[in-house]
C-alpha cells in the first residue's frame, strides 16, 4: 500500500524548471527557441517570436540587388567588348580610318579581341556603377527585389501537376485542330474537287 507521503513531490518550482528546460532544449520543444547559445547561432527562433525583422529582410534583399548588378555588369562587359571588337573590325576595313589611326591594323586578331574585351569591361563597369549610384535606380531595384522576396514559389508537386495539365491540354488542342483540318480538307475536296 502506498501513502501520500510516498508520492513524488511536484511543486510549482519544479514544474517551471522542467518547463523552462524543455523550452530551452530545441530537441524537446516543438519548435527551437533562442536561448543565447547554439540555437541563436543557428538562427532558430521560438514559435512566439517568429516576426519579420525589417533589417534582416533588407540585408537579404540588398544581397540580391548586388548580385543582380554584378551579373548585369558581366553581361554588359561581354556585350560591349563584342561591340567594340565589331566596330574595330569595321574601322580596320575603312582606308580613311586606317590612315587616320594606323594602330587599327597593327594589332593581331587575338590581341584585338583581348583589348576589345578590356575596353568593354571598363565601359561595363562605368555603366553599371553610374546606374547603381542613382537613387531612383537603387530604389526601384530594391523594390523589385523586395517584391520577389515575398513571392511564394510553388512546390515540386504543384509544378508537376501544372505541367501535366498543360501537356494534356496541348495534346487535346492539337488533336482537335488536326481533326478540324482533316474535316475541312475533306469538305473542300468534295466541293471544289468535283
Amino acid at each position: 500500500m502506498s501513502t501520500d507521503s510516498e508520492k513524488p513531490d511536484i511543486s510549482a518550482d519544479k514544474v517551471d524548471e522542467t518547463q523552462s528546460s524543455t523550452e530551452l532544449n530545441p530537441i524537446a520543444a516543438s519548435e527551437p527557441v533562442v536561448d543565447g547559445g547554439e540555437s541563436e547561432v543557428l538562427g532558430l527562433q521560438p514559435a512566439g517570436l517568429i516576426e519579420e525583422d525589417p533589417e534582416a529582410i533588407m540585408l537579404g534583399v540588398q544581397k540580391y540587388v548586388h548580385v543582380a548588378f554584378f551579373v548585369i555588369g558581366i553581361i554588359s562587359a561581354y556585350l560591349l567588348g563584342k561591340l567594340v571588337d565589331a566596330a574595330w573590325s569595321l574601322l580596320a576595313d575603312v582606308p580613311a580610318a586606317v590612315r587616320a589611326v594606323p594602330q587599327l591594323i597593327q594589332v593581331t586578331e587575338e590581341q584585338r579581341g583581348f583589348q576589345s574585351l578590356l575596353i568593354g569591361t571598363a565601359l561595363g563597369v562605368v555603366l553599371v556603377l553610374r546606374y547603381y549610384r542613382r537613387p531612383s535606380v537603387k530604389e526601384w531595384s530594391t523594390a523589385v527585389a523586395t517584391e520577389l522576396a515575398r513571392v511564394t514559389w510553388p512546390d515540386k508537386d504543384t509544378v508537376t501537376n501544372g505541367t501535366i495539365v498543360v501537356m494534356v491540354a496541348g495534346v487535346i488542342a492539337t488533336l482537335y485542330v488536326t481533326v478540324l483540318d482533316r474535316f475541312w480538307s475533306y469538305l473542300t475536296n468534295l466541293i471544289y474537287g468535283a
